[in-house]
């Protein structure tokens, strides 16, 4: 077995180059709706509805208005080929996209074009961009911390790269044993939704985790869902239910509502 792991270097980047090797191996099939990453275009309205519907009420928007997100700067950590990124620049945000797999960026910028959209895609890690300087009003990292070697610092770049005030979205696989009987046994060696190899199961992260890692930062949960799929719509769910998969929205204490959210973990 290929040993992958690394440490994290003294400027805080956490890029595992196993896992960039993985999705190198898969990166001309980002916009292929039935390769790779099929289940990520399948789960993509899902999630871009809780990440669109969180902006909107951090940033009290509109989002029937024309060009709702104008004005916004966002940032896509561990962009891949642009899923999130082309929705969220149609609403008027400026996107920036960032991905540490080179093979991913071409790809991105190709479709970008052709598509008619202007979206800053770098080949960087987040915290590149801390290092000089550079903040968002939104931080996404979706899907990404289970593949980084040192998730509190990750967590801690792409908190750094936030502006006061800002807003910061993770989402990723809980580590139970239903995230690993659906998340890898029955999406990677039974329905063929992606390549073996593709999750470790050892490497998801449970919410109570990442709250305390976010936490840890200063920043506090606002919402989270779970991801469930339903086989007879053939799509997914928002559930309050985080035991296979999840997404939540984070700010700063000061940005709480009067009264903070319950969670059940």
């Amino acid at each position: 077995m290929r040993d992958t792991k690394q440490t994290s270097t003294s400027t805080g980047h956490t890029v595992d180059p196993g896992e960039v090797e993985k999705f190198t191996a898969m990166a001309a099939s980002w916009w292929d709706p039935d390769g790779d990453f099929r289940p990520l275009h399948k789960i993509n309205p899902t999630r871009l509805r809780f990440i669109t519907e969180e902006i909107a009420a951090h940033f009290d928007r509109d989002l029937d208005a024309p060009n709702p997100l104008a004005g916004l700067r966002i940032l896509d950590v561990g962009c891949g080929g642009g899923l999130v990124c082309e929705p969220l620049a149609r609403l008027g945000a400026q996107v920036t996209g960032v991905d540490a797999t080179p093979a991913n960026i071409p790809v991105a910028e190709i479709h970008a074009e052709q598509m008619g959209l202007e979206i800053d895609y770098r080949v960087a890690t987040v915290a590149e961009l801390v290092e000089a300087g550079e903040r968002f009003d939104v931080v996404l990292a979706l899907e990404i911390i289970e593949h980084v070697n040192d998730p509190p610092a990750f967590v801690a770049d792409v908190i750094g790269a936030r502006t006061e005030g800002g807003q910061v979205l993770f989402s990723t696989f809980n580590r139970t044993l239903r995230s690993f009987a659906l998340g890898i046994v029955a999406a990677e060696y039974v329905l063929r939704w992606l390549p073996t190899g593709t999750h470790d199961w050892r490497r998801f992260v449970p919410p109570a985790e990442m709250f305390e890692m976010v936490e840890a930062e200063g920043l506090h949960p606002q919402r989270i869902k779970g991801f469930m799929f339903n086989p007879l719509l053939d799509k997914w769910l928002l559930t309050d239910d985080t035991g296979v998969s999840y997404i939540a929205s984070f700010r700063s204490a000061q940005d709480r509502p009067p009264t903070a959210p319950e969670f059940a973990l």
